[in-house]
């Protein structure tokens, strides 16, 4: 939202989208800033993507290590390459490097808008698609214009409109507030359409495991 703590939001939302090189399924994906701060946050979001040393992943000085396969990088440059070719601009990375490994260097895409690749599907990599929003209800329509729903965070100055939003007007199984989406084991954790159903940690997720044995006595 225009009242968030930019600098940190978008060392936050970096974090978010490279953990694990992007491959994990809370990873985020798509960041959807309003238009006023939009310039700014995309400046420091790519000043926090263009700092991560990328490298061997036993050498302590690294922090994005390399893709889980060849044909797994190759998945997520065609994803790149294809929503550059629908439109959207290449802030940074967008390349496949040389050697060996299934290393990509660190990637921002902006003018990203529904209907591109990266704006539709889950891209598993290190790849972040900026959308730009006009106000803080279209950056909402624009978050919940999604098949998935696994998790989604608002960043605001504003705790209790954060909450609300969070709470009431993002469609996703798991929504945070001025941080990135986690899991943990005091909490459920589960997504909604293609996303998923049911929840698996806590209290909910263990009857998930279980079995209810039913006895009728007459």
């Amino acid at each position: 939202m225009a009242d968030a703590d930019i600098g940190q939001a978008a060392k936050t939302c970096a974090t978010a989208r490279l953990i694990n090189g992007g491959q994990s399924c809370i990873a985020g994906k798509r960041f959807i800033v309003e238009s006023p701060v939009h310039d700014e946050f995309l400046d420091a979001f790519r000043a926090e993507f263009e700092s991560k040393v990328v490298g061997d992943p036993h050498d302590e000085a690294t922090e994005i290590g390399p893709m889980a396969r060849l044909d797994l990088r190759q998945d997520c440059h065609q994803q790149v390459l294809d929503t550059l070719a629908a439109g959207a601009e290449l802030v940074t990375g967008g390349a496949v490097p040389e050697g060996p490994g299934a290393f990509y260097n660190p990637t921002i895409l902006a003018g990203v808008t529904p209907g591109m690749p990266a704006a539709d599907e889950e891209v598993f990599g290190p790849a972040a698609a900026v959308m730009r929003a006009d106000n803080a209800e279209h950056a909402i329509e624009l978050a919940n214009q999604s098949e998935f729903g696994l998790g989604a965070a608002v960043f605001t100055s504003d705790e209790s409109f954060g909450r609300e939003v969070a709470a009431h007007r993002l469609a996703a199984g798991s929504c945070f507030v001025n941080t990135n989406v986690a899991s943990d084991p005091r909490l459920p954790f589960g997504g909604i359409g293609n996303s998923g159903y049911g929840r698996e940690l806590s209290h909910l997720g263990i009857r998930s495991f279980v079995n209810a044995k039913t006895v009728v006595v007459a």
